[in-house]
């Protein structure tokens, strides 16, 4: 197989002229390298990552590798994503420093603060950056890996920038460090399959229209959930369950808007 066909042993400034800082080129380097060791990538579907100009990328969320496997692929489809995470990280000693220098963007979750993080992905997003989040808001707690209910972010971002929505759905990475607990023996074991799958970008056109209400921002975001389950659906070939799991809950719970419309 060729390098063509695995666009990961590229040289990355064959694929990506973006300028990035230079402790984010340095972490790219070390994901390159390590990356082989625990995993066996399959990619697809990077010619749906915009070459340039804003754009909103939004994946499903079953592993704290999740960030690496997705930010790697990104990053050789040509684009240094910045990602939103939780404030947490920006409180690790070395973690969040590597996040503050690398540009990502922190969520004051049930804070004061909460509306920072939007504020900081717009400003990105005027730039022409990419921004890179997970719709669930955290690791998914359903039981069987799918996304589950979300937050309105991401919806909020696309319908007050119009930025393009791109789906990016990934399976393997629960198996590399676990799902919501960290599992450091798995890495040990032997390497897995992950698997990416990028989609087009998402028509939510039905959706503009003034200032959105909570109601429209809760049916876009369904419509977002629903690509990234039926993404994950064709890229595992699994079937999706009735209904969304609630975290609230604690169990799966029917969609308000199963259409997103």
């Amino acid at each position: 197989m060729q390098k063509r066909d695995k666009p990961w042993r590229r040289r990355r400034r064959d694929v990506n002229r973006e300028p990035a800082p230079v402790v984010y080129r340095a972490l790219v380097w070390v994901v390159r390298v390590v990356m082989p060791l625990v995993a066996r990538r399959h990619w697809a579907g990077q010619e749906h990552i915009p070459a340039t100009g804003p754009a909103i990328v939004v994946g499903n969320h079953i592993s704290n590798f999740d960030p690496l496997v997705l930010g790697e692929y990104l990053i050789y489809s040509g684009r240094w994503p910045r990602f939103l995470g939780k404030a947490d990280i920006w409180r690790v000693p070395v973690l969040g420093w590597v996040a503050k220098q690398c540009q990502q963007i922190p969520v004051y979750r049930d804070t004061d603060r909460a509306s920072d993080s939007l504020i900081h992905a717009r400003k990105a997003l005027e730039r022409g950056q990419l921004i890179a989040l997970y719709p669930e808001g955290t690791i998914t707690a359903d039981p069987d890996g799918w996304p589950m209910t979300g937050r309105r972010g991401a919806a909020q971002l696309a319908l007050r920038t119009g930025a393009p929505v791109i789906p990016v759905v990934q399976d393997g990475a629960q198996l590399v460090l676990g799902g919501k607990r960290l599992e450091f023996w798995r890495l040990f074991g032997r390497r897995r399959d992950i698997r990416v799958q990028a989609g087009p970008p998402l028509d939510l056109s039905e959706f503009d229209g003034g200032e959105p209400t909570k109601e429209t921002l809760d049916r876009a975001t369904d419509r977002i959930l629903d690509t990234l389950t039926a993404m994950r659906a064709e890229l595992t070939g699994l079937t999706p369950p009735e209904g969304r799991f609630d975290m609230r809950q604690g169990r799966r719970v029917p969609v308000a808007h199963p259409d997103g419309g």
